[in-house]
């Protein structure tokens, strides 16, 4: 069909910037979709954990019980369950060094918490930055290779004594290919971008929730003069004191 568009024929056909401008856009399009679907993954992953932790820690189980449950996993424990890990560890330690002020073991276990809070969420936040750059640039270095190749036309109409649409075409045509290469590539990493901040925003918000909610169970704890090896109560429990 003499009115279709044939895009591999106009990139080999185009200038040498417009096509180096056009392999950055695949790379940047090709890291971006990995990214994509790597962060899906993690943040899944991430989502299952938190819930399948939160519905164990407040079925009433022991602390003890499930610490030990949570550090004898293979591998270093993440997520709520790192978080859990890291401050429960902490209150034990600074209650079998006999310190008697509430105040201090509480804040030391809450400063574990944020410590291993704040890593996890950093891992959670890797490589949305990237996505954030490719959304920002890619459009703007598509439109220098449309820019580049939109010169180099025109300047090939200096040598013509006759310029018409036929001859003009072909070359804006070129060009306008990096263009279109730089939506493609810069439409899904901004949506994957603002996406996945969102829910990391999400995943930010239920970490901070736990900790105060943990806080107080182990607050009570020590007001009550319970052994370190407490047992949670339920949520409504916790909520209802």
């Amino acid at each position: 069909m003499n009115g279709s568009i044939n895009i591999l024929d106009l990139v080999i056909h185009a200038s040498l910037p417009v096509k180096l401008v056009l392999l950055i856009l695949v790379i940047f399009s090709f890291t971006s979709w990995v990214i994509i679907f790597r962060k899906k993954a993690l943040l899944d992953a991430a989502t299952r954990d938190a819930d399948d932790f939160e519905e164990r820690f407040w079925s009433g189980v022991d602390l003890a019980a499930l610490f030990r449950e949570v550090s004898n996993r293979a591998g270093e424990a993440g997520g709520l369950a790192g978080v859990f890990e890291s401050g429960f560890r902490e209150f034990v330690r600074q209650r079998q060094r006999g310190s008697e002020d509430r105040r201090a073991v509480l804040e030391a276990s809450e400063r574990a918490m944020r410590v291993s809070a704040t890593r996890e969420l950093e891992k959670l936040e890797r490589n949305l930055e990237y996505l954030a750059n490719v959304g920002s640039i890619s459009t703007y270095v598509g439109l220098f290779g449309t820019v580049w190749g939109i010169m180099v036309a025109f300047q090939g109409l200096g040598s013509l004594k006759q310029a018409t649409i036929a001859t003009v075409a072909p070359g804006i045509s070129e060009a306008l290919v990096a263009t279109a290469m730089g939506l493609f590539a810069a439409i899904p990493a901004v949506w994957a971008y603002n996406r996945y901040s969102t829910r990391l925003d999400r995943m930010t918000l239920r970490y901070e929730t736990f900790q105060e909610e943990f806080s107080s169970v182990l607050q009570r704890q020590m007001h009550a003069e319970e052994p370190v090896t407490p047992t949670t109560p339920s949520r409504a429990e916790a909520r209802a004191r």
